[in-house]
């Protein structure tokens, strides 16, 4: 599952043959050491499914019969069960009459239901037979609905969504990860709809008034959370890929947006097989767009029946990006990884959920690099170990390896550190041991653990064998505890062109300057301007390293380290003076160690602007975005200081015009794609540092885009319109609005209403928040809206979410419930939000859960901090070299 995290630029830039030998393997136990919120002793295999969903009045009527094998007699069976209403229970033993109806009881707050015999049920193989109705949910949770404009009007879709544990609203199901089974799934559906599932279709069956009943072939052994279901009015494309079916699902019109998924996936599909040594083993690959939003995520990797929002999956020409074909790439490339690590292998409980989505999210992002070798992507790990850091540093985190004990921190677990600090980690072990290795223990463990359940250590195990040397205590290190490492390059001094260096391990963190540091094994690569590359291990906090040459010496060059490296003041003046001379991916690396060290107060933090002053006009265009969001986030913390701000912005703009004047409105022909994608970012930041020319075009071509087709192209569209969106007066807001309420293509309309919610203007942000809880902008939509003026105008969002709970409640997806509040206030420098977060926390948040709010209230004394005790050296530096 790829998470989607909200944030004003987001919302307005967005916005087979083996299957018969699993489904005939012997029932058997969970592991012992996977955790369970059900009472042992009962074990289900399969599960046939019939369900009859009611649109209409939003509810469904369901059956189930469980194979199940009790393993100890027992008077009783609870397995998870929620918002259900059973009209009828029954347990048959595999030979003879069924046992006397059990005593029904529910559980609403442990989400299960109990059954309870007269007397104690033997050991054996029976069949549980459940009748049931159900509840279709307005949000991602269980079966729910979408909603949705097109030209023929409204239209109404129902797809599943079941993680991390809400299968339990669909079936009554031991709805753990270590409970495989296989399903038979049948379901009585509109004629004209077109019903789909994790597995083809096996028949369908005329059952008068305008329905039919589809039943689907047996899936594999899997997990609950893996299953899915959806109708609708659909249409599907596809392609194939040696024996399998590749096909994207869309709503009826739009699958000609879908080309570009159908050759990734099939491109992916191939790349997928040969890596994993292990082919994709179902019959077909469907990935199926939806409508909407979620507060929680944007794609789930259900077993041969991918889950994707439109906007990260379809490619309309009117309106989308070369930053979203890149998204919708790599979207694809991570929910199709699952189908190996996380769907055919999967975590025993959730405390191991990196092993899912840290190793989708690294595949996702060797896959992109080595198929779209053009984007350049390989200097997004920087970004990517910079997002787990922002959490890492703080007293908040957690390590990679997590307990969960509720169904709450799960939700919680799918987080920057489950997804990019796995992903890190995982991307410095496969430079240590080195990449063939890595695939041959990551080969070894697929074929060792198909169709089962596993821990990180079994991952550990098949790759230290592989590359036989110990690697299990680094992993060990960074996976079972949290923090980060610092690298302090303590000496360094020349002779026989071998520059000696001197390294020290401590701790890098935001909040706690006095904290005792952790220990690691830290693998370090060390190279000079023009030298080659050494290699090291810390241990014990010291090593020395031999590196070829005299010159200034980046450490973690290559940037495959999950450390940060601090450099005494003269060493970094020297390299400071070489940025120029750097390799692109260690500039990133320098400018983003130098921003949080500097913040954090271990080096002026001038510095960064130091190194901005020192980036030539034709550095890499990655370069000069990450600059840019340099700049963006000290304008940031400017808010509401007029005078100092407007000094940072002059110099900003004086430092990035001219680079914009490079790039220009006008795409260049042959121009390369992070090109195209640094213009939209700078047309963007150039905006939101007050730039009256770059305001004043935007307008100009968003004002003549009926009369003339070239002022705004469809790659600029959505940063032309968040211009005008985000300094809106109110006749523009009210143009704005208008455009979004005619549109009738879903896609563009979500998108639409988020833009109408970044407004900088006060009274336009309360008019967003006020639309925002109307049935208008759609029921997916409208928690993101209140978040997108969150941005802007955290103290507005959060009291106005507050005054308005009973409603806004019913816009925000359960799995999210435990931190969309928190999360409102999380950009305000106001002291008194600290308070307000930790009221709400405290009345509404159980007490294990709290993780995201004091992460909240943790980044807002760290902003106030950066604020009070950090920007006067910018002052400072500014009045020296700014002009």
């Amino acid at each position: 599952m790829r998470s989607f995290l909200y944030s004003a630029i987001a919302l307005a830039l967005t916005g087979t043959s083996t299957i018969g030998m699993a489904a005939s393997m012997p029932a058997a136990a969970p592991a012992v050491q996977a955790t369970t919120q059900l009472p042992r002793g009962v074990v289900p295999s399969h599960y046939d499914v019939s369900v009859t969903p009611h649109a209409q009045s939003m509810n469904f009527d369901g059956k189930v019969t469980v194979t199940v094998d009790v393993l100890k007699p027992t008077s009783s069976i609870t397995l998870n069960a929620i918002n259900m209403t059973f009209s009828s229970v029954s347990l048959t033993p595999a030979s003879g009459k069924a046992i006397a109806a059990p005593k029904v009881s529910v559980d609403e707050q442990a989400q299960t239901a109990t059954f309870t015999f007269a007397t104690p049920v033997p050991a054996g193989s029976y069949r549980l037979a459940m009748a049931y109705t159900g509840k279709i949910e307005t949000q991602a949770n269980g079966l729910f609905a979408i909603d949705y404009d097109t030209k023929a009007g409204k239209k109404r879709a129902l797809y599943t969504q079941f993680e991390n544990s809400d299968a339990r609203r669909f079936i009554p199901s031991w709805d753990e990860p270590a409970y495989k089974a296989t399903f038979n799934l049948e379901a009585v559906v509109p004629s004209a709809d077109m019903a789909v599932n994790n597995m083809p279709v096996a028949s369908k069956t005329d059952v008068g008034n305008g329905m039919t009943r589809v039943r689907f072939q047996q899936s594999p052994k899997m997990s609950t959370y893996l299953l899915f279901f959806s109708v609708g009015e659909f249409e599907r494309a596809t392609t194939m890929s040696g024996n399998t079916e590749i096909g994207v699902i869309t709503q009826k019109g739009m699958s000609s947006q879908a080309g570009f998924t159908l050759k990734s996936a099939k491109d992916v599909l191939h790349e997928y097989n040969d890596y994993f040594g292990v082919p994709y083993p179902l019959p077909k690959l469907d990935n199926i767009a939806s409508p909407g939003r979620s507060n929680f995520f944007s794609a789930m990797e259900n077993w041969g029946a991918i889950y994707t929002f439109e906007y990260a999956l379809l490619l309309d020409p009117s309106f989308s990006t070369q930053s979203d074909k890149q998204e919708v790439f790599n979207t694809a490339a991570h929910e199709m990884a699952h189908q190996w690590f996380g769907d055919l292998v999967t975590m025993s409980w959730w405390d191991d959920l990196w092993l899912n989505e840290g190793f989708a999210s690294w595949m996702a992002s060797r896959t992109t690099q080595r198929l779209h070798p053009e984007w350049n992507t390989v200097l997004d790990a920087v970004g990517t170990r910079e997002s787990a850091m922002s959490l890492d540093a703080m007293a908040t985190t957690h390590p990679v390896v997590q307990h969960v004990e509720t169904v709450e921190q799960a939700s919680q677990a799918f987080d920057n550190i489950t997804y990019a600090k796995g992903e890190a980690v995982i991307r410095m072990l496969e430079a240590y041991v080195g990449p063939d290795v890595w695939r041959a223990g990551v080969r070894s463990y697929i074929k060792a653990h198909a169709y089962s359940n596993t821990t990180s250590d079994d991952l550990w195990r098949e790759v230290e064998a592989a590359a036989g040397k110990p690697i299990t205590a680094i992993a060990h290190d960074f996976t079972l505890q949290p923090g980060i490492p610092l690298i302090r390059v303590e000496a360094s001094a020349c002779s026989d062109g071998k520059t000696m260096l001197n390294l020290a391990q401590g701790e890098f963190t935001r909040d706690r300057p006095n904290k005792a540091a952790l220990k690691w094994r830290v693998p370090v690569i060390a190279q000079s301007i023009g030298g080659t590359a050494a290699r090291t291990l810390v241990s014990d906090g010291k090593a020395t390293l031999a590196v070829s040459g005299c010159g200034p010496v980046i450490v973690n060059a290559g940037q495959s380290g999950y450390y940060r490296t601090l450099y005494a003041p003269a060493q970094f003046a020297s390299i400071r003076d070489s940025f120029a001379k750097l390799a692109p991916i260690d500039q990133l690396g320098l400018l983003s160690d130098t921003w949080a060290l500097g913040m954090a107060g271990l080096q002026p933090a001038s510095d960064v602007l130091s190194l901005s002053k020192n980036t030539p006009a034709d550095a890499d265009p990655q370069i000069w975005q990450d600059v840019a969001e340099d700049f963006d986030s000290l304008n940031n913390y400017y808010r509401g200081d007029a005078k100092r701000q407007a000094r940072f912005r002059a110099f900003a703009i004086k430092r990035l015009s001219p680079v914009f004047a490079r790039v220009g409105w006008e795409a260049r022909a042959g121009e390369a794609d992070p090109v195209a994608i640094l213009r939209t970012q700078l047309i963007g930041v150039l905006a939101d540092l007050g730039d009256d020319t770059v305001i004043a075009e935007a307008r100009r071509r968003y004002a003549a885009q009926d009369t003339d087709p070239k002022a705004m192209p469809a790659e600029l569209r959505k940063t032309i319109l968040a211009v005008v969106a985000a300094h809106a007066d109110a006749a523009t807001w009210d143009k704005l609005h208008a455009t979004a309420r005619n549109e009738k293509t879903p896609l563009i309309k979500d998108q639409l209403y988020s833009l109408l919610s970044i407004a900088e203007d006060d009274a336009l942000a309360q008019r967003a928040l006020d639309l925002a809880i109307t049935d208008e902008p759609g029921a997916t939509n409208s928690s993101g809206m209140i978040a997108a003026v969150a941005y802007h105008h955290p103290d507005m969002a959060f009291d106005f979410a507050m005054a308005h709970r009973a409603q806004v409640d019913k816009l925000v997806d359960s799995t999210s419930s435990s931190r969309y509040y928190p999360a409102l206030g999380g950009s305000s420098f106001n002291p008194a939000m600290i308070d307000k977060i930790n009221t709400y926390a405290n009345a509404h948040i159980a007490a294990g859960s709290r993780r995201v709010s004091n992460t909240v209230v943790g980044n807002i004394r760290y902003r106030i901090m950066v604020r009070n005790e950090r920007m006067p050296a910018i002052d400072a530096w500014l009045e020296k070299n700014g002009d």
